[in-house]
């Protein structure tokens, strides 16, 4: 073997591993996701083809429609509030103060803590003899028990709250990266130019961390039409009331498991989630390249 094909081989080679691993573990399931969302495939194996049967179903499933409902509601509160409080937080904590730094870590815990520990410990604060309805007696503000995690919009909001809550910390560390990229000389040019602190965060600041908030509201829109953990955990993995609180991906979670689940159906359903997942990252990157 010449020189020459040993340096065409050798990046083949160390990208061999990685390449096999992607195929194996990410492409063949997608790709065989797609396959059998044209089947009555069951967890035992089995099943036919039914073209768009599986489709044809989940346009008349009013379960489907209930999630879908919940992911946009979802996706309509957590993009505004987990792009800009954590900028706000950034901010805030960009200063050099004494103390900061145990501030920093205070609001980055949550990030680290288990999504599933963190909704039992909420679950047991929203309960209807829990913390927040002792408090809320105690002041006099409620006669009788909230039903935050037994009514519908209120359990819903309620695991809204948990995953705002929840992703502060982690978007507030991209931003800080992304403040630390905005010139000092830039605020200090403005501000020697008369620009108040108002003028210098939209003319400043928000276009200096313009790249680090598209990226942080596709993560936002993704995270949010994929929700699980959060409204699993808070509702006993029941959905809520009447099961009206589900997600897309906890319909797929019951369709697909047990050994009388229905593989096929749940993989249409992953399908149509895939779809409307990528909607919000195109709209977002082509809001993108009209702003630049």
């Amino acid at each position: 073997m010449t020189l020459t094909h040993r340096r065409r081989l050798t990046p083949w080679l160390l990208a061999g591993p990685a390449l096999i691993w992607l195929a194996v573990f990410n492409l063949w399931p997608a790709v065989n996701t797609v396959i059998l969302s044209f089947t009555s495939a069951r967890p035992l194996g089995g099943g036919r083809f039914t073209g768009l049967e599986n489709y044809q179903r989940a346009l008349d499933d009013a379960q489907l429609t209930d999630a879908l409902v919940n992911s946009v509601v979802y996706l309509l509160v957590c993009l505004p509030l987990l792009t800009l409080l954590p900028l706000l937080l950034a901010l805030l904590v960009e200063r050099k103060l004494p103390g900061i730094t145990f501030f920093r870590t205070a609001f980055y815990t949550p990030v680290v803590a288990s999504a599933v520990v963190v909704g039992l410990v909420w679950g047991w604060m929203l309960d209807e003899r829990g913390l927040l309805n002792g408090v809320l007696h105690q002041l006099g503000l409620a006669d009788r028990p909230v039903s935050f995690l037994t009514d519908r919009w209120l359990l819903l909001f309620s695991a809204i709250a948990l995953t705002v809550w929840k992703g502060l910390g982690y978007y507030m560390v991209i931003y800080l990266s992304a403040l630390g990229n905005v010139g000092r000389e830039l605020h200090e040019a403005a501000a020697v130019d008369g620009a108040g602190a108002v003028r210098r965060f939209w003319h400043v600041t928000l276009p200096g961390v313009r790249p680090a908030m598209l990226l942080i509201s596709v993560l936002i829109s993704v995270s949010a039409l994929r929700i699980f953990s959060e409204l699993y955990v808070l509702s006993h993995g029941t959905g809520g009331p009447g099961g009206r609180d589900m997600s897309v991906v906890m319909l797929i979670q019951m369709y697909s498991r047990g050994f009388t689940g229905h593989i096929g159906y749940a993989s249409a359903l992953s399908v149509l989630l895939f779809v409307l997942t990528v909607g919000p990252m195109l709209f977002l990157a082509r809001l993108n390249r009209k702003a630049a």
